[in-house]
């Protein structure tokens, strides 16, 4: 179960152990914001590779405990090293996949064009559309770069407010409010471009 940030003099002491040696002490800091890690890297991770970053958001956590200013909230802290965990594995992934997409499938080219064709349209159940919409969007979100994936989902999908999204990424604000207004500007044009057919 997840640790309240309250208890911020409690996962002092346990870090305070873990630097003193006892290093078995640190799976009481797992055990405590494991569930928390995983919200954070479900958002923002496929589904096979949850798992593995978790395992790697703890190990980074456990190799950079000394670096924690034990005066900032843990999980504060901790919420860092998982968003950024998460926007390294995008880095890796967008840096060493073989073959981009470069066109939707379609079936999704089909869809886009039945929407666009007819707004109104109100035969296709709800259920379907939401699905087929989230899979044309995780489709244009992996087309663009890991920067401009994370911050479109922080600050857009998620509502994360700029300065903390900033505060995540380890960027300045301004940055960030750049990236998300041309990384927007990119979706959208993948987005109506896909749905023309070819």
């Amino acid at each position: 179960m997840a640790m309240p940030d309250g208890a911020g003099t409690e996962a002092r002491d346990i870090v305070k152990r873990v630097l003193e040696g006892e290093v078995n002490a640190f799976a009481l800091l797992m055990e405590r914001y494991q569930d928390y890690v995983l919200a954070i890297v479900k958002r923002h991770a496929p589904p096979n590779q949850v798992e593995e970053l978790i395992q790697e958001v703890f190990i980074k956590a456990f190799q950079s405990l000394g670096g924690w200013r034990q005066a900032g909230r843990f999980r504060a802290w901790l919420s860092v090293i998982a968003v950024r965990t998460c926007y390294d594995y995008w880095r890796k992934h967008y840096r060493t996949r073989e073959v981009p997409m470069s066109a939707l499938s379609e079936a999704h080219r089909g869809w886009l064009d039945r929407v666009l064709a007819d707004a109104s349209e109100t035969t296709w159940r709800d259920i379907t559309r939401r699905r087929e919409a989230r899979e044309i969007l995780d489709w244009a979100l992996d087309q663009l770069s890991a920067a401009d994936r994370m911050v479109l989902e922080l600050v857009y999908l998620e509502g994360q407010p700029v300065k903390e999204a900033a505060r995540l990424l380890g960027w300045t604000v301004a940055n960030v409010k750049v990236r998300a207004f041309r990384a927007r500007r990119k979706i959208n044009k993948l987005l109506l471009q896909s749905g023309r057919p070819s």
